[in-house]
């Protein structure tokens, strides 16, 4: 399997225009046309997390918080990100984030949290602009089973 035929079905789940400006969701590190043979989720990528992609022979992660928020100036490895980032590309791992987009789709991040605390219905305080109306189009695109 390739990272893209994995980034499309997260993508469908949670569009990238339904992250918000200030996010980096999307394919951080890597390529989208190299193999991977499994997925590690994780909500951050650490360098453990790394090290058992590195283990287990795994080429991509899924993370829920970018590892790269603002360009980085330096790659000399004094900071924690700095070596995530190294050591990715020195191991052929792909990262992705798919952060605020999970965060606003309608049953994303917080409906599941809203599920696991038995808080039943709930809705949207805060829709994103035209976000109605670009679902409503995604639904008609896609198949059933995002919608």
């Amino acid at each position: 399997m390739k990272v893209k035929d994995i980034i499309r079905d997260l993508e469908k789940w949670a569009p990238p225009y339904l992250q918000e400006s200030y996010d980096n969701s999307g394919l951080i590190v890597g390529r989208e046309d190299w193999n991977t043979d499994g997925v590690i989720v994780a909500l951050d990528c650490t360098e453990e997390v790394i090290d058992e992609a590195i283990e287990k022979d795994i080429s991509l992660i899924v993370m829920h918080h970018p590892i790269v928020f603002n360009g980085l100036k330096r790659f000399n490895g004094s900071t924690y990100v700095e070596r995530v980032v190294m050591k990715a590309i020195k191991n052929d791992i792909a990262i992705y984030a798919i952060h605020t987009n999970l965060d606003n789709v309608h049953w994303g991040v917080n409906a599941k949290i809203i599920e696991l605390l038995g808080l039943g219905k709930h809705k949207i305080l805060n829709p994103m602009k035209n976000s109605l109306k670009k679902i409503s189009s995604l639904c008609s695109k896609h198949s059933r089973r995002i919608c």
